[in-house]
């Protein structure tokens, strides 16, 4: 078995392999990813989250996601899009999260975007769901991007949403249960 197969881990379980290297990992693959979620509140977090991971590692944004509540506000859309001035200089000086101003700018202008859509965040996103198809057997059968989550970046774009790109929307997919690339042999 290569380490681009489900691998089996010190508990049993076999897993996929990214979810091996930490113990905040492999939390997040059995409990959390891909795993369907629903809630505009709850869409909008995830949908902050992977543009702050943009560039980074998916360990530093779960090791941060705490102090990332608690600087926007539990990611409640209403209260996060009346941020201002004072609201961006706090987050600059928050050592807890990722200080990138183009990104905190960004949660705060999608949250203004996402609060006045004409359907919900969750609707919008979930609109563009592919049809389930087969897990994928390796990592390396698992796309970086797919029709669907062109399209959905695209249509978030259109509505005016920054740091969401395809890669951006498939990773949001992936990790809303949109899709699963769970490997076929992952327990989960």
């Amino acid at each position: 078995m290569t380490a681009a197969q489900a691998i089996a881990a010190t508990d049993g379980r076999v897993r996929c392999p990214w979810s091996e290297s930490s113990q905040l990992y492999r939390d997040y693959h059995d409990l959390e990813w891909g795993k369907p979620l629903h809630g505009d509140d709850a869409m909008f977090e995830r949908l902050c989250l992977e543009a702050f991971q943009s560039g980074l590692s998916w360990i530093t944004i779960l090791r941060k996601r705490p102090a990332f509540r608690t600087a926007f506000s539990g990611f409640e859309i209403a209260r996060v899009a009346e941020f201002g001035a004072e609201d961006v200089a706090r987050l600059l000086a928050d050592p807890g999260i990722v200080r990138n101003r183009s990104k905190i700018d960004a949660t705060i202008a999608n949250a203004r975007v996402a609060l006045d859509l004409d359907i919900g965040l969750d609707e919008l996103i979930w609109s563009f769901a592919p049809p389930p198809r087969p897990r994928p057997t390796a990592i390396a059968d698992v796309p970086a991007t797919t029709a669907e989550s062109i399209a959905l970046a695209k249509e978030l774009k259109r509505r005016g949403f920054r740091f969401v790109g395809p890669t951006t929307a498939y990773a949001l997919m992936q990790a809303t249960g949109m899709v699963d690339d769970h490997l076929t042999d992952c327990w989960v």
